[in-house]
């Protein structure tokens, strides 16, 4: 059974709520939009307070070519055009819209009839990428990156591939395993629509082996169809890092940036972000909803819902029994590469796959010691880095070393820090040095 070859770790699966079948959240009483769901320039508001939208109305435009527009989950009214505070903490751009019936835009197909490639002969490989560019379609893993532009590789890269990524190694999520399970003739319908829009023959679907019901049920449907074939994969984390699941599936490693996986011929694609191409392409439907996983240990109800973007936490919280009675850290994401809320109040977004409520013991953060020179940071790095040495000099400030030393690789994993029998920060100093040098970077090249 195939794995990366650098590094990695074993933490505990903690797959609480991959048995719980996906419930339909309820609609909030007012949604709140981000203009900054995705990698790239914040999207453009095109709509004012008092205007009237449906479920589907575009209510921001893309604000550049690196960027994604935004629609409406909601029908109801406007109620203003402002700031709100997002998962990071801060005021950002936001719509907020005051929540009034159900009223779904009319080109939107809500049937559940299965449509399938072969019977759409209009589908040209432009008019694929065309519809996800304009359906906002966005990478659902976290990293929110526009997937039309992946889909058009530079200049001089051409891809072999398309690998789909139904990895899921971070603990606790169950989003993306319920949405196989529930949604596999649509996912490979999907991946059939990538294949096309970048021109190649073959796609690979990595699935670890703690999820053996989706890797059999998916080997099922492709038993006759030579083009996509299914991998499992030994569970190993961060196995979900593009670079690491371009190795683990096709063996090969993927350079430093600025190189990235279409470099060695792979285009890489979560399995929610297949899903979200389908709808798109085949019904005409926006990326306003996600499947995203409630869960923690002392949770009442751990959970997977179905959920209009602009939901705040609380609401799915709640859905779930509320908080534990204990000291709490809410994560949007898991535990691993998930940031901690400021408040519950904050939406869910295109990225957003887990909320994940620490507990007790587990929401403690130790006090951290001397390094003890153990090494055992450089050894899971998936990446080859030395992280014990990249905090060190981002906590000094010396950009220059941590440039040198290549921090911009760095994919913000968390085995380091997940590891350290010091309790050292790794994590947090590279995070402020990566978007430091990352920063320099940039401006040198203006």
């Amino acid at each position: 059974m195939r794995t990366f070859r650098i590094g990695g770790i074993h933490p505990n699966d903690n797959k609480l709520s991959a048995e719980s079948a996906t419930i339909v959240a309820e609609l909030p009483k007012q949604a709140v939009f981000p203009l900054s769901q995705h990698i790239g320039a914040p999207a453009k508001p095109v709509v004012m307070k008092g205007d009237h939208v449906r479920v589907g109305t575009l209510i921001a435009e893309a604000g550049g070519f690196v960027s994604a527009p935004v629609y409406s989950s909601v029908s109801g009214t406007v109620f203003k055009v402002d700031a709100a505070v997002d998962a990071s903490g801060y005021r950002k751009p936001a719509i907020i819209i005051n929540v009034e019936g159900d009223e779904w835009e009319e080109s939107i197909d809500r049937s559940n009839n299965l449509e399938r490639l072969e019977n759409h002969p209009e589908l040209t490989p432009e008019e694929i990428v065309n519809r996800i560019k304009w359906a906002g379609v966005t990478g659902m893993g976290g990293a929110g990156f526009p997937t039309f532009i992946k889909l058009t590789p530079p200049p001089g890269m051409k891809a072999e591939c398309i690998i789909v990524n139904a990895v899921e190694c971070e603990p606790y999520i169950t989003a993306d395993y319920r949405l196989m399970m529930e949604h596999a003739d649509e996912i490979l319908v999907g991946t059939a629509l990538l294949m096309k829009a970048a021109k190649v023959d073959h796609a690979y679907i990595g699935i670890e082996a703690n999820k053996p019901e989706a890797i059999d049920l998916f080997q099922r449907k492709t038993k006759e169809n030579n083009s996509i074939e299914i991998v499992p994969l030994k569970k190993k984390y961060p196995q979900g890092g593009e670079k690491q699941l371009v190795d683990a599936v096709i063996g090969r490693q993927v350079p430093a940036p600025p190189a990235i996986p279409v470099s060695v011929g792979a285009i890489v694609q979560n399995v929610a972000t297949t899903f979200a191409v389908y709808e798109a392409v085949m019904k005409h439907k926006p990326l306003f909803e996600r499947y995203t996983t409630v869960t923690g240990k002392e949770m009442a109800k751990p959970s997977n819902f179905l959920v209009r973007m602009g939901t705040p936490a609380r609401q799915l919280i709640d859905a779930c029994g509320g908080l534990p009675v204990s000291d709490n850290k809410v994560l949007s994401g898991g535990p691993m590469m998930g940031k901690a809320l400021i408040s519950i109040d904050a939406p869910v977004v295109k990225g957003t796959n887990s909320i994940t409520v620490l507990s007790g013991r587990e929401a403690y953060r130790h006090k951290p010691g001397p390094c003890l020179r153990c090494a055992k940071c450089v050894d899971v790095c998936p990446m080859g880095l030395e992280p014990y040495l990249l905090a060190t000099a981002a906590s000094l400030k010396m950009w220059d070393k941590c440039e040198e030393e290549l921090i911009t690789s760095c994919i913000e994993c968390g085995s380091c820090q997940y590891t350290c029998p010091a309790y050292r920060p790794l994590l947090d100093n590279i995070r402020i040095g990566k978007q430091t040098v990352t920063g320099i970077v940039k401006a040198r090249k203006k």
